[in-house]
C-alpha cells in the first residue's frame, strides 16, 4: 500500500494545480512558512521515500499527493547524482549542482509527469510553480544529505542504495 501525504490543501494557494504547502526552510521562495515544531511535506517526502520507491503506481488523493510523487521522484534522482560520492564534501558539491539546474514546469521539456500538474494559465503562475519547485527541491536536497551521510561524513548505505530503484518505471538519465 502506497503512502499518502497527510496534507489537506483547503484553502491553500496553488499553481497548476499544484499546492504551496508551507515549509521549514530558511530557502527564499514563494513558500509560505511552516511550524517548525511539525512535520512539512518534504519531512513526510524524505520519510516516505523508501517505501513509495518501490511501487510501480501510486493512486492520487489529493493534490498534496501529487507534490509527494514529485518529491519522491525528485529524491531518487538525487540519490542517483549522490550514488557514486564517497564523502559528505563530494555529494554537497553534487547536490548544489544539482540545485543549479533548470527547473521545468508542465508543458515543457524535461518535467517528468506530463499529466500530474496542469499547464500554466500564465507567464506568472508558470514562474511561481518554478520558483516553488527550486525552493522545495534545494530544501529536500540539504535534509536529505542529513540521511544519506553518517556524521562522520562517510555514505549511508542504508539509504544510497535505493538509488537503484527507479520510482513508477521512469528511468532516469
Amino acid at each position: 500500500m502506497v503512502y499518502h501525504s497527510s496534507f489537506v490543501d483547503d484553502g491553500i494557494r496553488k499553481a497548476c494545480s499544484c499546492p504551496l504547502l508551507p515549509l521549514k526552510t530558511h530557502i527564499k521562495g514563494p513558500a509560505p512558512a511552516s511550524d517548525p515544531d511539525k512535520a512539512d511535506i518534504v519531512d513526510e517526502a524524505i520519510t516516505f521515500f523508501r517505501a513509495n520507491v518501490f511501487f510501480k503506481n501510486f493512486h492520487v488523493k489529493s493534490s498534496a499527493d501529487k507534490l509527494l510523487i514529485y518529491l519522491t521522484f525528485y529524491i531518487n534522482i538525487a540519490l542517483k547524482r549522490l550514488e557514486g560520492c564517497r564523502t559528505l564534501a563530494v555529494g554537497t558539491k553534487a547536490i548544489i549542482n544539482l540545485g543549479l539546474e533548470k527547473v521545468p514546469v508542465p508543458g515543457e521539456p524535461g518535467f517528468p509527469f506530463p499529466g500530474l500538474f496542469t499547464l500554466p494559465q500564465s507567464q506568472e503562475e508558470a514562474e511561481l510553480l518554478r520558483n516553488y519547485l527550486k525552493q522545495i527541491r534545494e530544501e529536500t536536497s540539504g535534509r536529505l544529505l542529513n540521511c544519506a551521510y553518517r556524521a562522520n561524513g562517510f555514505p549511508n548505505k542504508w539509504w544510497l542504495a535505493f538509488a537503484k530503484r527507479k520510482f513508477m518505471n521512469i528511468v532516469i538519465l
